[in-house]
């Protein structure tokens, strides 16, 4: 079997500009990168503002082992699938981190024959959207130790400064670092850290944005720290969010790419779904929606993750619906969450969780997936369920999960096979997709957000999560009176937790119960429109394994990329 690198470098990929074509994108409103990429600009929101929307189709999943259960291959595939049964589709993703890229994961593109191209560009620089945050979070960061260095006209406590610097790649090194070392020209002595890009506020706010001038707006109530009498001290107070916007005027248009089948997809923004919200850019979605009658977008890990902050954090700041969810679930993370094996970041999946039977493990890690289908229930929308299958599993394990979700709730449960087959693999899946859009859909949010931070934080832990209660540890009880007594208690919330459980302890697998969720911090992006709990122990700064996917990157003789997925 070819890698997907080598699927994606033998595929047969058509000039971007003939993609934009036949979605209905004007040659004045496509910018070309390229061959194959292009930006689309956002003036074509503008020109189709009376046209009717799609249906929004999400694709979130069970709690995930940590190499993932094929959702975006999913998600791919449904897309092509939809396309294949004669629907004007189109998919919506985020930009790879470098960080998994190059770490434990792999890429971000799909695999086999369901993956987006040019892969390869996708996965690394692509068109330069991550410099630009990174550049513009880092010039914020600049200039607030400079503002502090020369003068502190603001009365910043170098103490209090919350803006950290950033960088796309793992690098445990610069969790905490020492900054002003060497006299006073190299700035005031303190600490601080990193942040991956994709886990920072500016990531977060172009994912959110609905247009150049709101990211002006959000990029001007970003709040880099606090003054020794505790008012907030924001980018516009340091001139700062103009030349933020600037250097953003390019990243803020999506991206149009295509499927290994040359449909459509739009990857803009990039935000972590265990620490930021974790979904692609409202931007992307809105033009797809004006562009396409179906559109398929993804959230990041399970639907306790991605999926409630694409309802109760994207969907509320930007006003999308969505029509219908697919779950995605496979047997051997199923088993797994049966408590037959354990499975270790950066280790190679056990040999008998791949390839032994055991339908009793299969059975008791089924209650996860109820979980998810319930959760999304809890937001009124349908659901199908997709069974990932690899060449492993059995009739026998397909059947038992189909007929254990349509059991739990789930409005129609299938297989899906668009790694191998590509859209001849999710014929099925989408027609199911298309008859769910069509089911009587009652889209809310979970809470409301009139009601106290405490109040929010409860609702998501006890209805989402499973939670007994939750325990305000004692810089939370801090943050909840600051952010009462400054006004950001209206705000949605954006949980920070672990993505390889329900819970916040990533060893605590299928459904835990009888646990309560420590929240240890709430930090506030003003910017981006949320406040978000640090549940238990979660960095914001990844880092590598002893044999990260790097090791495997090279060129060969002829100077093609090897070894990338």
């Amino acid at each position: 079997m070819l890698s997907d690198l080598e699927i994606a470098q033998k595929a047969k990929v058509k000039p971007v500009k003939e993609i934009g074509e036949e979605l209905g994108i004007l040659e004045e409103e496509l910018e070309l990168y390229g061959k194959y990429t292009g930006k689309i600009s956002l003036d074509i929101l503008e020109r189709l503002k009376d046209r009717p929307p799609g249906k929004l189709i999400a694709v979130t999943a069970i709690t995930p082992t940590p190499l993932g259960e094929g959702k975006t291959v999913t998600a791919i595939g449904l897309g092509q699938g939809l396309f294949r049964i004669g629907k004007k589709v189109c998919n919506t993703s985020r930009q790879p981190s470098k960080g998994p890229t190059f770490g434990i994961k792999g890429g971000a593109c799909g695999g086999g024959y369901s993956q987006l191209l040019p892969m390869e560009q996708i996965n690394l620089h692509f068109t330069g959207d991550t410099h630009a945050v990174e550049t513009a979070h880092n010039l914020l960061a600049a200039m607030t130790d400079t503002s502090i260095l020369l003068g502190n006209k603001f009365n910043i406590d170098p103490s209090n400064v919350l803006i950290r610097r950033c960088v796309d790649l793992n690098d445990r090194a610069l969790r905490r670092i020492i900054i002003g070392l060497g006299g006073k020209e190299n700035g005031v002595l303190r600490e601080t850290g990193y942040d991956i890009t994709v886990a920072t506020e500016t990531m977060a706010i172009l994912a959110l944005t609905t247009g150049l001038f709101d990211l002006r707006k959000r990029f001007a109530r970003m709040v880099v720290g606090f003054t020794f009498d505790g008012r907030p001290v924001t980018a516009e107070d340091l001139r700062a969010a103009g030349a933020m916007t600037v250097l953003m005027k390019e990243a803020i248009k999506p991206n149009l790419v295509q499927t290994i089948e040359n449909t459509p997809a739009i990857i803009h923004g990039g935000p972590f779904a265990n620490v930021a919200h974790g979904n692609n850019s409202a931007l992307a979605d809105m033009v797809a929606l004006k562009l396409a009658d179906y559109v398929v977008t993804e959230c990041g890990f399970g639907s306790d993750c991605g999926f409630e902050k694409l309802i109760n954090v994207k969907c509320r700041l930007s006003g999308l619906k969505v029509n219908a969810v697919v779950v995605v679930a496979s047997i051997r993370a199923l088993k797994m969450h049966g408590g037959a094996y354990k499975v270790k970041p950066g280790v190679p999946l056990p040999e008998e969780l791949v390839e032994k039977v055991n339908m009793p493990a299969l059975e008791e890690g089924c209650t996860n997936l109820l979980k998810h289908i319930e959760i999304v229930k809890k937001h009124g929308l349908p659901v199908v369920v997709s069974v990932n299958r690899f060449t492993s599993d059995t009739e026998e394990e397909v059947e038992m999960v189909k007929r254990k979700a349509l059991e739990g709730g789930a409005d129609f449960a299938v297989q899906s096979q668009c790694w191998i087959k590509g859209s001849a693999g999710a014929i099925e899946l989408a027609e199911a997709v298309v008859k769910a859009c069509e089911l009587p859909n009652n889209f809310h949010f979970l809470y409301d957000l009139d009601i106290s931070i405490e109040e929010k934080i409860e609702t998501i832990a006890k209805e989402i999560y499973g939670a007994e209660g939750v325990n305000f540890l004692p810089e939370a009880r801090k943050k909840l009176k600051l952010y009462k007594k400054l006004g950001y208690d209206k705000m949605p919330v954006n949980m920070a937790k672990t993505h390889l459980s329900l819970s916040h302890d990533p060893n605590l697998k299928g459904v835990p119960r009888n646990f309560i969720i420590p929240v240890e911090d709430i930090r506030s992006s003003v910017g981006a429109g949320f406040l978000y709990p640090i549940l238990g122990k979660m960095m914001t700064m990844p880092g590598l394994s002893s044999e990260p996917a790097a090791v495997h990157v090279d060129i060969d003789k002829e100077g093609n990329t090897v070894g990338l997925f």
